[in-house]
């Protein structure tokens, strides 16, 4: 028997903007909504086969890069149509120390928290 990623939890100064935001990336809705927290996730809900992410209110600054960040791949676009997209939603280039030759981009959220388009398309759930 093995565990499965249920939950990821991103410490943010502004959940609800987060919110929106990855809402947006992902099609996710609002799940949960605590008093300092908000929970997204897929419409099934929590348990099926992504795992949701939980937005924990933080009032400490994030100092450098991200040890773990997400990746996401487009499902019904190119990845440059999927980047446009991005981009517009809030998404901003992100330097990572990258060559720029990857076959990825590398982005920031609307706090700076880094993420990555990849380039293959993925079949949507």
């Amino acid at each position: 028997m093995a565990c499965r990623i249920s939950e990821l939890v991103l410490e943010c100064r502004d959940p609800e903007v987060l919110a929106r935001f990855w809402c947006e990336v992902l099609d996710f809705v609002v799940l949960d909504r605590e008093e300092d927290c908000i929970e997204i996730g897929p419409r099934e809900g929590f348990g099926g086969p992504q795992p949701t992410i939980i937005l924990s209110r933080t009032d400490e600054p994030k100092h450098r890069t991200l040890r773990l960040h997400i990746d996401v791949n487009a499902t019904d676009r190119d990845q440059e149509a999927e980047l446009d997209r991005l981009l517009k939603i809030g998404a901003r280039p992100a330097d990572v120390g990258q060559t720029g030759e990857e076959p990825w981009h590398v982005l920031a959220d609307p706090e700076g928290n880094e993420f990555c388009l990849l380039k293959a398309r993925l079949a949507p759930l």
